[in-house]
């Protein structure tokens, strides 16, 4: 066995403290945890759990991907070219200014790569997306806290925690997990509050989704100012949730500082494809976009009468309450319904316990969710049974 340190064997340095130690910035991290997609005992399996679009891609898509399998041996164009162009025909965006990830999550984590460092804030709502938070502290920063305004970012409070030390803020509109929306003048007003040094992430995970024409699609105020970057991703209403892959909208500067950090050939040749294709496909997205907006809104209307309403969601989930104990609590319900096979996201890591947020599914989801929630509102309680 070979000798290190002293002469020692690898077996003898084990527990000595004696070995390489990560960045101790990283103990701070707890490591994201995606949605369950099982729950044991039950004879089927529905999962609501993390917001994928039950249509799943568009045949274009699929098609693309299963030819792509020709060229696996093959690197893929670390530029994206084609599928920057793609994207660029599909949103009347200049290509040159897009660049391409494995999902949103990587570009965030590159974001804060290129511009954050060990001693540096970011800033995000209180309830936000975790992968803020792990990327910040990933990179040595410290994440800050902007309390909301309910379940709803607050641009004020987010603009009054800007401080000497902030590089960035990280904003998702629509809003994961809360489903809320910030409305075009919000974010104005909170951009000319915010010193133009800071970067402004907006994350638009669920842009696709809006269908109202005043929504802030955040193109413009990347076109309009220095410091502004969209996110967009294919994991949702393109379906490509297993390919990962995502870009950024932002002025060529930022672009390029995003190039420098990004591994030289990030996205796959079978994620290129569809994706490429997908993008062509507009009808299809629209398609998936009103479908889940008659059965969102149906959904909403079943829940509330059965006596756990959501709020308004803009997204394509449901955001119930039950509350935080007792026989009709959030974690009851999820039992409940995980014993239904209908696997929910419990939110209590983004501070939410009474909640669960329900991914709105196909209508045969829909209705199982609403027939589930309906029968354990209505079920008697232990109390009630003389347990």
């Amino acid at each position: 066995m070979s000798k290190g340190r002293k002469g020692m064997s690898a077996n003898e340095i084990v527990g000595t403290g004696i070995a390489p130690e990560p960045n101790p910035w990283l103990a701070q991290i707890s490591p994201y945890v995606g949605g369950d997609a099982g729950a044991p005992g039950a004879r089927r399996m529905i999962k609501l759990s993390s917001n994928e679009n039950p249509m799943g891609p568009s045949p274009r898509a699929i098609d693309a991907f299963r030819r792509a399998a020709d060229r696996l041996a093959i690197y893929p164009d670390g530029g994206a070219t084609q599928l920057r162009g793609a994207i660029g025909a599909a949103y009347g965006l200049d290509p040159n200014w897009i660049t391409c990830g494995a999902g949103s999550d990587e570009l965030i984590s590159l974001l804060c790569l290129a511009y954050a460092a060990p001693g540096d804030e970011t800033i995000h709502a209180q309830h936000a997306f975790a992968m803020y938070r792990i990327s910040t502290l990933a990179v040595g920063a410290r994440p800050v806290i902007a309390e909301d305004a309910g379940l709803g970012a607050n641009p004020d409070a987010i603009a009054a925690a800007v401080s000497d030390k902030t590089r960035m803020i990280f904003l998702a509109n629509p809003n994961n997990p809360t489903g809320t929306l910030l409305s075009g003048d919000a974010l104005r007003r909170m951009l000319d509050a915010v010193p133009l040094n800071v970067m402004v992430v907006l994350d638009g995970a669920y842009a696709e989704y809006m269908r109202d024409p005043d929504y802030e699609q955040g193109f413009r105020l990347v076109e309009e100012r220095p410091n502004v970057v969209v996110l967009r991703t294919f994991s949702k209403i393109y379906g490509l949730a297993a390919l990962r892959l995502g870009w950024a909208y932002a002025r060529p500067d930022v672009i390029d500082a995003l190039n420098r950090v990004r591994g030289p050939f990030n996205v796959s040749n079978p994620a290129l494809a569809a994706g490429e294709a997908a993008m062509a496909d507009q009808e299809y997205v629209a398609h998936c976009a009103l479908q889940n907006e008659v059965w969102r809104d149906w959904l909403c209307k079943q829940l509330a009468r059965a006596g756990a309403p959501s709020p308004e969601t803009h997204c394509n989930f449901v955001l119930p309450y039950f509350g935080e104990d007792g026989p009709r609590s959030a974690p009851a319900a999820d039992a409940f319904l995980r014993s239904r096979g209908l696997i929910a996201r419990r939110l209590e890591s983004y501070g939410m316990p009474g909640h669960l947020r329900i991914t709105v599914g196909s209508p045969d989801d829909a209705s199982a969710v609403a027939a589930a929630v309906a029968d354990f509102m209505r079920a008697p309680s232990p109390d009630e049974n003389g347990a």
